[in-house]
């Protein structure tokens, strides 16, 4: 048979280049009242187009409760630990800027 390929920066190659990365969750909890108002799905869709994934504070299959979200990364292989956190709070930063603009107009 052949040996596995193993390269000095990226570990063992696999068949497929995305599964190279640290598989890493980063998330916080958070209250967005504003984007809360607005709906889940709106929240989703934002949230999709800022790399990020919401879930209700009780874990993934859990549901939403209340005005508090798990926000984490969407995407786990393929990415640094720096570029993983760093989306997380970037993305989360940018909900909070956006959920304090909504519960104004509200």
């Amino acid at each position: 048979g052949k040996e596995f390929m193993l390269d000095e920066k990226y570990g063992y190659i696999h068949t497929c280049p995305t599964n190279l990365g640290t598989g890493m969750r980063a998330s916080v909890h958070i209250d967005l009242p504003g984007w809360t108002a607005e709906g889940v799905d709106k929240l989703k869709a934002r949230c999709e187009a800022l790399a990020l994934q919401p879930r209700g504070t009780r874990g993934e299959s859990g549901g939403q409760t209340g005005i508090t979200y798990d926000i984490s990364n969407k995407h786990r292989l393929g990415y640094s630990e720096v570029q993983l956190v760093q989306t997380m709070i970037d993305g989360v930063n940018k909900l909070y800027e956006e959920d304090l603009g909504l519960q104004k107009s509200q």
